[in-house]
């Protein structure tokens, strides 16, 4: 790997930041000639003339050409870009050292995002002057749900590591997932080579994108169509009248508890212990600001105090369907349900779930800002 030096001497530029991206800062900042790099890199000058032009074409890319801009500022010139007001930069109010992230936040953060973006109709949308980035997802029918919000800083490592690409650039630039970004989301999910048990439908394989994960109180890993939650499938079905089985604002509140679930598990503890929610556990025994589990407080007590709302049974069948991403089947066997009533269960656990959101932070939530 390429040890990019700074002028204060020693390596400049942060580990995440791609070989290639180094190349290209080194010779437009400080004005390297092509044929010294390549010496540098061990490699011949065409090659790295390739990945300068590249970068160079790449940054129509709002995003990216954020990125190069703040980390040529940060780490070789020590200063803001001085025309960066001008230039109506969408992020002028933010500093270059906002660009100083380490590769296990990206990694955690990659990885929840990712799995969003391979949803069916998903985009990371990018407005201008705005801090966050939002994960959006249309349904079918044109409504659009939100189903998570990253730091803008993590969203431009990830196009600088060509995870997302932007398929839409303007005042909101949209983004979606790359054939790199899907297979870096195969790695960090630690995805087994192991095909499962669907053999017999191997036309099906076409529409999913598998992973595996961890399921609270159980030893065994289950594994899940990371391409589409069980709610969102089940949002695409019908009742007897015609109409969508569970509404927009019903899909938006599972969709709010699992961002603060997945924003829960972003602590040093990989697996907090959620299974003290669920029925025959001690339900009092995790509390909000309890300080068990590793996971960032304010999601924690978040989730902690929308479980304590809904109670056994309705807490139950969100925690396993909307967070853990078990399917309606499995949750039924495992609560000892009759066939097909989990649904009706988890229509009114939404319903209730709206409710406690509306009246704890109002009709639209809490500023994401």
């Amino acid at each position: 790997m390429l040890q990019v030096i700074g002028q204060n001497g020693h390596n400049a530029l942060p580990n995440w930041v791609p070989e290639a991206a180094q190349l290209y800062l080194l010779h437009t900042e400080t004005g390297h000639s092509i044929r010294a790099l390549a010496r540098g890199a061990g490699c011949h000058a065409s090659t790295v003339l390739r990945q300068v032009r590249r970068f160079e074409n790449r940054r129509d890319d709002p995003l990216i050409d954020e990125a190069l801009r703040r980390l040529g500022a940060a780490h070789f010139r020590g200063t803001s870009c001085p025309d960066e007001k001008d230039q109506n930069s969408m992020t002028a109010q933010f500093k270059p050292s906002d660009l100083a992230t380490d590769d296990d936040t990206i990694n955690q953060e990659g990885r929840r995002i990712l799995r969003r973006l391979c949803e069916t109709g998903s985009v990371l949308a990018v407005a201008a002057d705005m801090e966050k980035a939002v994960v959006m997802r249309t349904a079918p029918d044109g409504s659009c749900t939100r189903t998570a919000v990253v730091d803008r800083t993590i969203a431009q490592a990830m196009a600088l590591k060509e995870w997302i690409v932007c398929n839409k650039a303007g005042r909101i630039s949209q983004y979606e997932i790359t054939t790199v970004g899907r297979n870096a989301l195969k790695r960090l999910m630690e995805e087994s080579e192991d095909a499962g048990d669907d053999d017999d439908q191997p036309y099906a394989d076409q529409h999913r994108e598998w992973g595996e994960k961890s399921v609270a109180g159980h030893a065994e890993r289950i594994r899940y169509n990371m391409a589409e939650s069980p709610l969102a499938g089940l949002a695409r079905r019908k009742d007897k009248n015609g109409q969508p089985f569970l509404s927009e604002d019903l899909v938006a509140a599972g969709e709010r508890l699992r961002e603060d679930f997945e924003l829960a598990q972003m602590g040093p503890r990989v697996a907090q212990n959620w299974d003290k929610f669920l029925t025959g556990g001690d339900r009092g025994g995790f509390k909000p600001g309890s300080s068990i589990g590793n996971g960032p407080a304010d999601a924690r007590d978040r989730v902690a105090e929308a479980l304590h709302d809904l109670g056994p049974g309705l807490g139950d069948v969100v925690l396993r369907t909307c967070c853990f991403l078990e399917g309606m089947e499995t949750t039924e066997k495992r609560m000892g349900w009759s066939a097909r009533s989990g649904k009706i269960v988890l229509r009114i656990a939404l319903q209730r779930l709206q409710r406690h959101y509306e009246e704890r932070y109002g009709p639209y939530g809490p500023m994401i800002g």
